[in-house]
């Protein structure tokens, strides 16, 4: 199951309501991206929802000078 390596979020479960107030079973999916990030000392990729891109909780790896 996939969920963000900083916060951990992962998928939310509920239910699709219909008119009728038929119910089935759905899933919210965090929006993940895979992003090149510092882990420690070492550049890796890591997957990583949006959430915490733009709250500045993850440091990404500045690209290699070619």
């Amino acid at each position: 199951m996939a969920k963000c390596a900083v916060c951990g979020k992962a998928p939310g479960v509920g239910n699709h309501v219909s008119h009728a107030n038929n119910r089935r079973k759905r899933r919210w999916m965090p929006n993940l991206q895979r992003v090149r990030a510092l882990k420690g000392e070492s550049v890796r990729r890591i997957r990583v929802c949006t959430d915490c891109l733009r709250s500045g909780r993850v440091q990404k790896a500045v690209a290699r000078a070619s």
